[in-house]
């Protein structure tokens, strides 16, 4: 339901109809409705063939820069959408991503769901003409002293972990110690895709971060590596037992805890883990935690 619809008028008591006969009210009730259904899904389906056939990469992008204040940010997110789909014979044109990242560039005063969703499309795209501009979003709010959306700067955190340009690795490890928790989180996300030693450091010292969501990326993160130093937190992420205690996590939320740590543990030679595998395996209420267990023990991703 959208929230920013007006509620319709109460509903009105009308007068009794005349009885009509069985056949008109076989007629009323079933064939005619029908017969409009399937009209009106003829034409949603053939509209939204026309609407999907005309409107691609660069149609978005074209909303995004001249559209209405309304329609600019649903346009940036319909593009990350054709991004990630990659389907698209504009995304060949090295001009694309250029555009793109000048546009994202040129956004800084705009609304900031546009940026957001430009950030995603970048990240998406993952061409590394958009590292200079995502990164000068993560420094916002920074030493320049510039207001910052922080939400501006998850996005293009993220994107820069998509991209994985080793340039953007100490901005990254810069935001391990960031005051928001939001912003670290998102930092150790990134900086999982980097092999580096600096980005190793700085995940192994988010191990002990205050966050505890900042802590289990951090072991993901390490264990994908085959880090041996993710072991410890990452015990606690294959104990059901300890998730249950965490406040705020809701029940599907502690079965994906579960399957994103078992997915990273045949990467890990460690007794204890191995173990926790064992006990998720056979006594996991979850099948797909059961599942996973296995194929983790299995030494299958």
């Amino acid at each position: 339901m959208d929230p920013t619809a007006e509620p319709g008028p109460p509903p009105v008591e009308e007068p009794p109809e005349p009885r009509q006969s069985t056949p008109f009210l076989v007629l009323q009730f079933f064939v005619f409705p029908m017969a409009i259904v399937a009209v009106c899904v003829a034409v949603f389906v053939i509209f939204g063939l026309i609407a999907g056939e005309s409107h691609g990469a660069r149609d978005y992008l074209s909303e995004v820069r001249s559209g209405g204040a309304n329609r600019r940010w649903q346009a940036a997110f319909e593009l990350s959408k054709v991004l990630q789909a990659r389907k698209d014979p504009a995304l060949e044109d090295p001009k694309f991503a250029a555009e793109l990242s000048q546009l994202f560039a040129d956004s800084k005063n705009d609304d900031p769901r546009v940026r957001r969703y430009l950030a995603l499309a970048m990240g998406r795209l993952g061409d590394r003409a958009a590292v200079g501009p995502l990164r000068e979003a993560v420094g916002e709010g920074g030493e320049t002293g510039r207001p910052a959306d922080p939400e501006t700067q998850i996005y293009a955190i993220w994107a820069l972990g998509a991209i994985g340009d080793p340039v953007a690795v100490p901005d990254l490890v810069r935001l391990v110690s960031s005051p928001d928790a939001g912003l670290r989180k998102a930092a150790v996300h990134a900086l999982g895709a980097f092999p580096g030693s600096d980005a190793r450091g700085a995940l192994t010292e988010a191990l002990s971060d205050a966050a505890i969501d900042v802590r289990w990326n951090a072991a993901i993160a390490l264990a994908r590596h085959g880090d041996p130093a993710s072991a410890p937190v990452l015990l606690t992420l294959l104990d059901r037992g300890q998730l249950d205690k965490v406040e705020g996590l809701r029940p599907d939320q502690r079965d994906d805890a579960l399957l994103q740590a078992v997915a990273v543990t045949p990467a890990l030679k460690d007794p204890a883990v191995h173990e926790a595998l064992v006990r998720l395996r056979d006594a996991d209420p979850n099948l797909k935690v059961r599942e996973a267990a296995r194929r983790a023990l299995e030494g299958r991703p």
